[in-house]
């Protein structure tokens, strides 16, 4: 099983061949460039039922959305010193059906009306209140209840019947 760099930890690869229906979908990516953002996403995320790969590079992002493995992608403004603007289109290429939720502080609204033309499916804020972190983890919910054939816990969550 090949092996994900974290920071300067190591941390297995999922094996995402082993995970059925509802499991296989909770995979979720977070790709960004803040150490600070990702470990306070994954801590939001950890708890939750979900399966969390955090690359640290675009290489290996590009990897698992082209196997379709993580229906879902946390993306940073900037990830492996490429802008999310310049990303989102190749990963979109690399996967239509790709759920891109953009984690930023940007508030430039010609940049944030590109960016959902290239595909976001929804933009948070860092997760820095408790507000911002309720509305990242609805965000979520939200993204993999819309995901076809997608029912049970997550899907009942983000309806709000949990």
């Amino acid at each position: 099983m090949e092996r994900l760099a974290f920071r300067s930890e190591w941390v297995p690869e999922i094996d995402t061949g082993c995970l059925q229906g509802e499991e296989a979908m909770r995979l979720l990516i977070i790709a960004d460039e803040d150490p600070r953002t990702r470990d306070h996403v994954m801590k939001v995320f950890g708890d939750k039922d979900y399966q969390i790969v955090a690359p640290d590079s675009v290489d290996l992002v590009l990897k698992d959305v082209l196997r379709k493995e993580a229906p879902v992608v946390l993306l940073g403004n900037v990830f492996d010193n490429m802008p999310a603007g310049d990303l989102i289109p190749i990963l979109k290429k690399c996967n239509k059906n790709l759920t891109i939720i953009l984690v930023s502080n940007e508030e430039s609204l010609p940049l944030l009306r590109k960016l959902r033309r290239e595909g976001i499916f929804y933009h948070a804020l860092k997760p820095a209140r408790e507000e911002d972190r309720d509305e990242l983890l609805q965000a979520v919910r939200c993204a993999f209840a819309n995901i076809t054939g997608l029912s049970g816990p997550v899907g009942a969550a983000a309806k709000g019947h949990s």
